[in-house]
């Protein structure tokens, strides 16, 4: 292969990373980004079921909350790329064993009328808890998420200056278990606050996080789904790639990242090819890939290959997800009670009280299978076009352990074993898919290391948020700002602040930081936020 050169080059195609190579070709920059699969987009991933032609499956990533509030959604001009949003009016419900509902609506007053069936004190403390977080998710939380990170000193002293600070603060200092138990009642309310929290993000019983529910009560978009599956948005971003001149290739995978007079110069590929950098690299791949395995190791000091040897992944991330086909949606039985239900948009089945969490991840640690707790949806009632005419498709997820009784390998005997038990427990819920399953399969936290490598362990977050690796310190310490050490040298994606999931934020926010080191003009850049006088 012919070497060739341009301003950057970027690894992985991660959303991300396609954000930021859209924002550097609007800067004027020539930039390539190398794609180890033969698509782009990473977990944005929409997949034909290969024995059921027209059955669409989202695989690693369906619900992306507030995306259409996101400024490179709009700065990009998405939705006319063909990244179409919808946000369903039930957004969630989470159905009981004794056939009770409790329901999270995109219209807070009809949330709150949920909580109060349950618990009136509760309800309360849910209109109160929103009320206070709304400033201090727009006026800190917002902003912080939307640039790169201060140091925790300056942070802190920013923070005491006013009130709002001062109260975040404060409910950080509590773990999300703690928060919950101190300010609400009801045992199934308590499970249903840490759902969105100790299953998607943190170990609840760390310190530091108190303030994830409050954020989550206070924001005002839920989860939302893009029209034609993930993939669609992964589609949406190369077309902006691709408007500003950037190029993406596909299988083509780093093999090194070339180091000259201490500066990033270059990329050598698997098949030999060599591909040249004249003024930066930016890594969207996991610390350990990034300084472990692509560079070599007399180009970093020591301590920096001591911090990501040490990196750790999320021990409660990792994900089994089961897949159906279905000649009809999934019917449940306490819609019977409650129709409204009909129109849910995520289902949680199997959780009832917060006791529960602390099972779980006593399983994880030990390696061993919980009892099930697991969400999902019916993507073609929202989205006909994910199946052919008449027919629906629909998915159940749970967080099971990486290292199946101490080992990954044992779930490629068990994947289809504990598959056929979540359907059972699926059907035990909603009994009509006895009769309308056509089919279905099944992935375990280990096809999601094989699938995407970035994703160690199965850590779909790429990283966990504990053990210092938040905001400066993520994905270590020294490393906070998107920069790698190496001149030249820049990091992205779920590894980086503010963390996993999708929201586009380390994309956005390293694009900040390289057209900043240039020099070149960012004027879609937020400024960073001032301190507010002391009051």
């Amino acid at each position: 292969m012919a070497a060739t050169e341009y301003d950057g080059i970027l690894l992985g195609s991660g959303h991300n990373n396609l954000i930021l190579q859209a924002y550097l070709g609007r800067a004027g920059l020539k930039t390539v980004c190398l794609e180890r699969a033969p698509v782009c987009g990473g977990g944005l991933a929409t997949v034909e079921d290969p024995r059921w032609p027209g059955f669409f499956h989202n695989t690693h990533s369906f619900y992306h909350r507030a995306i259409t509030d996101m400024p490179w959604y709009r700065d990009l001009d998405l939705r006319r790329l063909g990244a179409e949003y919808i946000e369903p009016d039930l957004n969630v419900t989470m159905l009981l064993r004794d056939g009770d509902a409790l329901e999270w609506w995109t219209e807070f007053d009809r949330t709150a009328e949920s909580f109060a069936r349950f618990s009136r004190n509760d309800a309360a403390a849910l209109r109160r808890w929103r009320d206070e977080f709304v400033p201090i998710l727009d006026r800190i939380l917002k902003p912080e998420s939307m640039s790169a990170p201060a140091p925790p000193e300056e942070r802190a002293a920013l923070l005491e200056r006013t009130r709002e600070g001062r109260r975040l603060l404060e409910v950080s200092r509590l773990s999300p278990l703690e928060f919950v138990t101190l300010e609400f009642e009801h045992p199934a309310i308590q499970a249903g606050l840490l759902f969105f929290n100790g299953l998607r993000e943190v170990d609840l019983r760390l310190p530091g996080f108190g303030h994830h529910i409050p954020a989550l009560l206070a924001s005002r978009r839920k989860a939302q789904m893009c029209l034609g599956g993930s993939r669609a948005l992964a589609k949406a971003l190369e077309k902006a790639v691709q408007a500003g001149g950037g190029e993406i290739r596909l299988n083509a995978t780093p093999r090194r990242i070339h180091v000259e007079n201490g500066r990033a110069a270059g990329v050598e590929t698997s098949d030999g090819g060599w591909v040249g950098a004249r003024r930066f690299i930016v890594s969207g791949l996991n610390p350990v890939q990034t300084f472990l395995e692509l560079i070599d190791p007399n180009c970093l000091p020591a301590q920096w290959r001591e911090r990501a040897a040490n990196f750790r992944f999320n021990l409660l991330a990792p994900l089994f997800a089961l897949y159906v086909n279905l000649k009809a949606p999934p019917r449940y039985r306490a819609a019977d009670t409650h129709p409204e239900l009909r129109g849910a948009f995520m289902t949680i089945l199997g959780l009832d009280h917060a006791a529960q969490f602390s099972e779980i991840v006593s399983c994880h640690e030990a390696g061993a299978i919980p009892p099930t707790v697991m969400w999902g949806s019916c993507p073609t009632r929202f989205d006909p076009s994910q199946a052919p005419a008449g027919f629906h498709t629909a998915f159940m997820w749970e967080k099971l352990p990486y290292r199946l009784r101490g080992d990954p390998r044992n779930w490629d005997s068990e994947r289809e074993l504990h598959a056929r038990r979540m359907l059972d427990v699926w059907t035990e819920y909603a009994p009509n898919l006895r009769e309308a399953t056509l089919d279905w399969f099944a992935q375990s936290p280990l096809d999601t290391e094989r699938a995407l490598p970035n994703m160690r362990e199965g850590d779909l977050l790429v990283g966990a948020l504990s053990h210092g690796q938040t905001g400066y310190n993520r994905p270590f310490a020294g490393a906070g700002r998107y920069r790698g050490y190496i001149s030249g040298l820049y990091l992205c994606g779920g590894s980086c602040h503010p963390g996993g999931n999708i929201t586009g934020l380390p994309g956005y926010n390293c694009a900040q930081v390289i057209l900043g080191d240039l020099e070149l003009p960012a004027d879609w850049a937020p400024e960073r936020p001032k301190a507010a006088p002391a009051p």
